[in-house]
């Protein structure tokens, strides 16, 4: 073992430096000191891969920010002209090279407004090409610019409206939008004639997607997810009375929320301005959600289903306590018994020991007979 170790540590050793004779290229000298620059061309080669390293992540942190701010620039006077508050006082603030974030409040029917950038690492090469690699291995992954638009809904609003989750979204979100949604786990997805190829619809009942999907003289929503342009940054849109992570325990009623959730692909920064209107449309479908006139057999199936995963997640928060207890109490116990056989003698802990290993051979011994 020692040989092989010795081995690989000399074959990671790097030759000793034998100085030439015969150098006859170009040398820089100042009185006793010489420089031949072509004696260090594999410390070139690294001082190259570094300064291209550099240049790529400053190119990168520039590119992510100038897209960030790009749309956000092109969106704050339709902020501004629907909240009261559309930012804070710094702006759009930056977390990191590759994630920014904006806060509005102040508008009917709208607790906030979030808005989160999540851009792609293209400050670091070595993440874009692992990402580039895992690409080539799995074809269903695709990183993209994604922008995600949270509108809580105030608690006027929400009390005004049914509780229910949909959403309709691009189909090449379906590997991974229920790992990532815990609350989409509640519908069927489905295809709907009046929508593009493209997406689809989640929804636990049609009765929920009729009523959406009904066209009013100044709004449609298959419409606006028709037009190409807002197509080509549509990712999902989602209506929600459910958290997106599992709750441990369930929510009482003070802490039920209603979102509705846009998310796009981030445009690039010279059509930023694109997704205005998509975006601008939201505002209207938010206020147009106290219009639905869902059946009453609806409501209730939908009352049943989440009275259901609510003893779902009592039964298990109950299951899990108790299983917690018990170990605390396993784990005093075995602690009280250590610190009893500290106090005894070293033969009386050696009885104790070699006791304690009969009955572990005995155990073991019974298993092997059960399973022969």
């Amino acid at each position: 073992m020692a040989n092989l170790l010795v081995k690989i540590l000399g074959a990671m050793t790097p030759p000793p430096f034998v100085q030439p004779t015969d150098y006859d290229g170009w040398e820089i000298q100042w009185k006793f000191l010489v420089f031949r620059p072509g004696l260090f061309q594999n410390q070139a080669y690294l001082l190259a891969g570094l300064l291209a390293y550099v240049v790529i992540a400053i190119y990168g942190k520039y590119d992510n920010s100038k897209r960030a701010n790009s749309w956000y620039n092109a969106h704050l006077t339709l902020l501004q002209d629907q909240f009261s508050s559309p930012t804070s006082a710094s702006g759009l603030i930056a977390d990191g090279y590759t994630d920014f974030f904006n806060f509005s409040t102040g508008r009917r029917a709208i607790a906030s407004l979030h808005t989160i950038f999540s851009l792609r690492p293209r400050q670091d090469p070595l993440q874009l090409m692992y990402h580039f690699g895992w690409q080539m291995y799995d074809l269903r992954y695709n990183p993209y610019d994604e922008l995600i638009l949270d509108f809580k809904l105030d608690a006027e609003m929400a009390a005004s409206i049914p509780d229910y989750v949909w959403a309709v979204l691009a189909k090449d979100e379906f590997a991974s939008i229920k790992d990532k949604r815990w609350d989409l786990t509640f519908t069927r997805t489905v295809d709907h004639a009046s929508l593009p190829a493209s997406l689809s619809v989640m929804a636990e009942w049609a009765d929920v997607t009729d009523n959406l999907f009904k066209a009013t003289p100044t709004f449609s929503l298959t419409k606006l997810l028709s037009d190409p342009i807002n197509l080509k940054y549509f990712k999902s849109l989602s209506v929600t009375d459910q958290p997106r992570e599992r709750p441990a325990v369930p929510l009482t009623p003070s802490e039920r929320e209603k979102h509705v959730i846009l998310c796009l692909v981030v445009p690039p920064a010279d059509k930023a301005a694109e997704t205005i209107p998509l975006v601008s449309a939201m505002f209207t479908f938010i206020d147009g959600l106290t219009k639905m006139n869902l059946r009453p057999e609806t409501r209730s199936k939908m009352k049943k289903v989440r009275e259901d995963v609510d003893k779902e997640i009592r039964e298990e928060a109950v299951k899990e306590k108790k299983e917690e207890i018990a170990e605390d109490k396993k784990a005093a116990r075995r602690k009280a018994e250590l610190e009893r056989v500290s106090r005894l003698s070293a033969a009386e802990q050696k009885k104790i020991i070699d006791r304690d290993r009969k009955r572990a051979l005995k155990r073991s011994q019974g298993k092997v007979v059960r399973k022969s």
